[in-house]
């Protein structure tokens, strides 16, 4: 008898691979500081070469979720403003549950990073209710956080 294979968990944007959602994210930061990015604070933010931010650019385009000229900056159409707000929820939710969880704040940075994009839609979602019961019973959190040592 074959062992069950484990299967993979979905990002919340399932249709879209993590570095996609990361380019999103990094755009939607930049276009919410100063209203367009370019493609090399993106690449700047996400410590990788321009050709791969352009690259990346160019398949997002032509999925429609930027507006994109050659040698200027670009932004979000709406789908992909829809797209970045879902993954800026997500990445807020986590932060929020792991600071709650008394993490330090790399620790949190480094854990939301590499999770962020393998989380089911219902796990996120109970994440968050976790979030809004530990803020509303502190002395729940107090406990677990005692708990937890």
């Amino acid at each position: 008898m074959q062992p069950k294979r484990r299967r993979q968990a979905r990002s919340t944007t399932s249709h879209h691979s993590d570095s996609c959602e990361d380019h999103l994210e990094r755009i939607a930061e930049l276009v919410e500081a100063k209203g367009y990015a370019r493609v090399t604070d993106v690449a700047e933010a996400l410590g990788i070469r321009p050709s791969s931010v352009s690259n990346m650019i160019r398949r997002l385009a032509t999925r429609g979720l930027v507006n994109y000229e050659r040698y200027r900056g670009f932004t979000l159409t709406p789908e992909g403003r829809a797209v970045a707000n879902r993954i800026k929820a997500r990445h807020e939710t986590l932060t929020e549950v792991f600071s709650l969880m008394g993490l330090d704040a790399e620790a949190v940075a480094d854990e939301v990073e590499d999770i962020e994009h393998h989380l089911r839609p219902q796990t996120l979602k109970l994440l968050g209710k976790l979030a809004t019961y530990w803020k509303s019973h502190p002395a729940q959190l107090k406990s677990f956080r005692e708990f937890a040592g």
